[in-house]
């Protein structure tokens, strides 16, 4: 019965306490929703003042979230003051302080992917738009928020890639510039005159409208493959993947032109056999007869 008893008597002080701390419980919900709206509010005005600017995208999205977190922060504390009369900053950096490497060991990939995000917005490389390749993920880069990437891919789909990848891994920016060089390989034949060859290929690459001839056309003598000598061709066009393959096709379809109506050859793969003993023809065509 003494149990009992005591049991009752701890319900009944537990329920007095917790009647008693509604009124400041209502405040703290008060102070949370009103740091929810200032947050809101916040954020647009950061918008309004940022938008003036010709600050980048993901710079913007850092202000963003910094001006939301700091606003946050501090109404939890004010709201965690009204409940726990006795909290302090001291006490609260105190209780942060002694919690804090436990929260980092369980949560190492978040806070890292976090720090890679605002490292990643600080720096001027690789902006919203961009087209990048990394870790064999390729694709256009549509969003950077604190910790993901959002990648979207050639064909349509999205990949969603931690920060941490693009922070640590080398990333190659196909967009970084409005241009870039292209290159392809031609064969021609072995009985062709090579100025003469190098000439046609060059005059067929810079009279494609979407080549920059303005920045060379570039055509080496490559090595003796099987059956040609190999031409290196490379020029200048657009940087976007849609570029690429347009100004690909239009130097190919070109070259090819120029090469058919110079009656120069673009060979396939020849095939020579070799006998170690000679074989009589007659021998030959008896065999195509036992053939069945």
């Amino acid at each position: 019965m003494n149990y009992i008893a005591t049991l009752r008597d701890q319900l009944q002080e537990m329920g007095e306490g917790f009647v008693e701390s509604l009124p400041a419980l209502a405040i703290a919900v008060f102070v949370l929703f009103l740091t929810w709206i200032t947050a809101r509010f916040a954020v647009r005005i950061s918008d309004m003042l940022v938008g003036r600017t010709d600050i980048r995208a993901s710079l913007k999205t850092l202000v963003d979230t910094l001006v939301r977190l700091s606003i946050w922060v501090f109404g939890i504390f004010v709201a965690a003051v009204v409940v726990i009369p006795e909290l302090t900053p001291a006490s609260l950096l105190a209780g942060l302080g002694i919690g804090a490497v436990a929260i980092g060991f369980a949560f190492q990939d978040i806070f890292e992917n976090f720090l890679a995000g605002v490292l990643i917005m600080v720096r001027e490389k690789m902006r919203i738009g961009d087209v990048i390749e990394c870790e064999g993920i390729a694709g256009k880069v549509e969003h950077i928020n604190m910790r993901e990437t959002h990648v979207r891919k050639l064909s349509g789909e999205l990949t969603i890639v931690p920060n941490s990848i693009l922070f640590k891994n080398p990333v190659k920016i196909l967009t970084d510039v409005d241009q870039r060089r292209h290159e392809i390989v031609v064969g021609v034949s072995y009985d062709t005159n090579l100025d003469h060859a190098a000439d046609i290929i060059r005059r067929a690459v810079e009279g494609v409208d979407v080549v920059l001839a303005s920045k060379g056309v570039d055509i080496f003598a490559q090595e003796f493959n099987a059956s040609s000598v190999d031409f290196l061709v490379r020029w200048w066009a657009g940087s976007t993947p849609r570029s690429c393959w347009e100004s690909k096709d239009k130097v190919v379809r070109a070259i090819k032109s120029a090469l058919d109506e110079a009656h120069i050859e673009i060979p396939f793969p020849y095939i020579t056999h070799t006998f170690k003993e000679t074989v009589p023809v007659s021998q030959l065509g008896d065999m195509r007869k036992k053939t069945p």
